[in-house]
């Protein structure tokens, strides 16, 4: 039990301090967006058969990837209190898996889950970012 304990103790302090990393210029960013837009935040209806997202929501989650990724992992995503997120550091890791870490996070690291913010297309378009494979 108290194995357990330790590792919910450990995920919110890691969620917390993730948190508390995200940056100014981000949630400022995200707050002029939904000043201007109050839908632009949300996200767009799932396509069909395929994993791309829009060019518009492609600009946010390209921001969401250095603002808020880049908190943890660090602005040039070379690591930090996270892992390094470049294309040589992934190139052994499937589409996949990195997708279903963005969404579903870490537990018992500070890695959070997004899948709140983001749509699973959107958590497989944000690991072929990642790996170099978006157009």
């Amino acid at each position: 039990m108290s194995r357990m304990l330790n590792g919910l103790l450990g995920w919110i302090a890691g969620t917390v301090v993730v948190f508390a990393l995200f940056s100014a210029a981000s949630l400022a960013a995200l707050t002029a967006l939904a000043a201007v837009s109050p839908t632009a935040l949300d996200p767009p209806p799932m396509p069909a058969a395929s994993s791309a997202v829009a060019p518009d929501r492609a600009v946010v989650l390209r921001h969401l990837l250095i603002q808020d990724c880049g908190s943890c992992h660090g602005l040039t995503l070379g690591g930090g209190l996270g892992p390094p997120l470049q294309r040589q550091s992934l190139s052994d890791k499937p589409v996949p898996y990195l997708a279903a870490i963005i969404l579903h996070g870490r537990p018992g690291t500070a890695m959070p889950p997004w899948s709140a913010f983001l749509t699973a297309p959107e958590g497989e378009w944000l690991a072929r970012e990642l790996k170099g494979e978006n157009p």
